[in-house]
């Protein structure tokens, strides 16, 4: 499964993992500041610049009034090229809350595409999760939250303090909401629908599968 790995705008405090040496890299505007603090080049860099202020060379260049975000920009052309993971870094900690929920509903239209994303934050990880499982080890801690993005999900939790077989999220109650790890392996499951899932960054990126 190809990686793209991409480079927004909002704050940014380091790489989760090594980045695979066939990854696709992609700065999403004001995001080529932290790929060039790490010493890297991307192989995008695309746009309106409205963020980083200037108009880099050999840069793919976009309107300001345009329906796509510069994530979703980065998604469509990661898609074009066959990736099927995707990590985001600088899409959770800035001061414009509209974009991060922009981000989260960009991982639910990977989702519905076919392929993985995650959003990797100074504190949190963002994913969101269809028709999958996700796993954690014995030694994940702290907290564990489970949000439903668009209609009714069906849910399955194990191993968390607040267990659930085959229940159902609605978008209009936070049924869950700070669940927690309690030293045992944890696997959340979801049979239908779509799911937005945060926990603590020093957990990782966990195992997703069928």
């Amino acid at each position: 499964m190809k990686h793209c790995i991409i480079f927004c705008a909002a704050g940014f405090d380091g790489l989760l993992e090594p980045i695979p040496a066939d990854a696709l890299l992609i700065a999403a505007d004001g995001g080529l500041r932290h790929a060039e603090a790490l010493g890297l080049r991307p192989h995008v860099i695309l746009g309106d610049f409205d963020s980083l202020g200037y108009v880099p060379a050999d840069s793919r260049v976009f309107p300001v009034e345009k329906d796509d975000t510069d994530a979703m920009l980065a998604v469509r052309l990661g898609l074009e090229r066959g990736c099927g993971r995707f990590l985001f870094y600088g899409a959770m900690d800035g001061p414009r809350l509209d974009h991060t929920v922009a981000n989260f509903q960009t991982l639910g239209y990977l989702a519905t595409h076919g392929a993985r994303g995650a959003l990797v934050g100074r504190d949190y990880i963002a994913a969101v999760l269809k028709d999958e499982t996700l796993s954690f080890p014995a030694d994940a801690a702290g907290i564990f939250s489970l949000f439903c993005l668009g209609g009714a999900a069906e849910v399955s939790i194990e191993g968390l303090h607040y267990p659930l077989e085959h229940g159902i999220l609605t978008p209009d109650f936070p049924l869950g909401v700070s669940n927690h790890f309690t030293g045992k392996p944890a696997k959340i499951t979801v049979h239908e629908g779509l799911v937005l899932a945060l926990w603590d960054r020093s957990n990782g990126l966990g195992v997703r599968g069928c």
